[in-house]
């Protein structure tokens, strides 16, 4: 019997050597990507407003953190300047807000429009052109199955700004596909997250919420945020490299 002599290479990790941003990465979905990124062999660069909680990062191998406002336009530029290139930008960063069209002020308006679309314009603005001269990168951005796809009760102006990701998304993949662009978007549906504790918290009857939140899951629980996050390192990775325009579902079956 013959066998060879070489020693079998040790498997190549889906991301070996990706230079990749990410927004809102201290908790949540952000935290688990970065962390995921990071396994898979990426360059990560986690960015957050919370610069407590995004310490939590350091150290991990892969990772380095940095605080940026990703709604102000200057920072978000000069965090692009710090680049020669970049593989990856995932655009998490959101705000939920909770009330119909009559309970959303102006204010609220702006805000969310400013966090959870104005945000990703910027961040595609200025990272794109650096995408652009290699010719090669996959834009990420968060959007959700409260949007075009589903009608929620009291999501009326984040449903509306995750709608509008999602033209984003899909404007970005049409404009630059013969570029080497891919850009793709994540639906998620309710994803037990710090986030979402504090809004159910927030609630007058925080237990009640909590049982409504469980109560709408077909699948009988909600998404971890590391499964989510399964998803974003297939987005990032060449396994995805015809894959473009697309948003994904990833709701246990709520949106059916």
């Amino acid at each position: 019997m013959y066998f060879r002599s070489s020693v079998l290479k040790k498997k190549k990790s889906l991301l070996d050597g990706k230079v990749i941003v990410l927004s809102a990465a201290a908790q949540g979905i952000g935290r688990a990507a970065a962390i995921a990124f990071a396994r898979e062999g990426a360059q990560v660069t986690a960015t957050d407003i919370n610069g407590e909680k995004l310490k939590e990062l350091d150290g991990i191998p892969g990772i380095k953190t940095k605080v940026v406002d990703i709604t102000n336009k200057d920072q978000v530029e000069a965090l692009a300047q710090e680049f020669n290139h970049v593989d990856v930008i995932f655009n998490v960063a959101g705000f939920v807000h909770h009330g119909s069209i009559l309970d959303c002020e102006e204010a609220d308006w702006d805000f969310s429009m400013n966090v959870n679309v104005r945000s990703m314009y910027l961040m595609i603005k200025a990272f794109l052109p650096k995408m652009l001269a290699c010719k090669s990168g996959s834009i990420i951005n968060m959007s959700s199955v409260a949007s075009s796809i589903k009608g929620v009760v009291n999501r009326c102006v984040y449903s509306t700004s995750k709608a509008a990701v999602i033209g984003l998304t899909k404007s970005v993949a049409a404009d630059f596909l013969e570029q080497g662009i891919r850009c793709n978007c994540i639906c998620p549906g309710t994803v037990d997250t710090p986030s979402l504790r504090g809004r159910i918290q927030a609630r007058p009857d925080p237990e009640q919420a909590y049982k409504d939140f469980i109560a709408r899951q077909k699948i009988g629980r909600m998404c971890t945020a590391e499964e989510v996050a399964h998803l974003c390192v297939y987005l990032a990775s060449d396994e995805s490299a015809y894959v473009t325009g697309a948003k994904y579902i990833i709701d246990g079956g709520w949106s059916l």
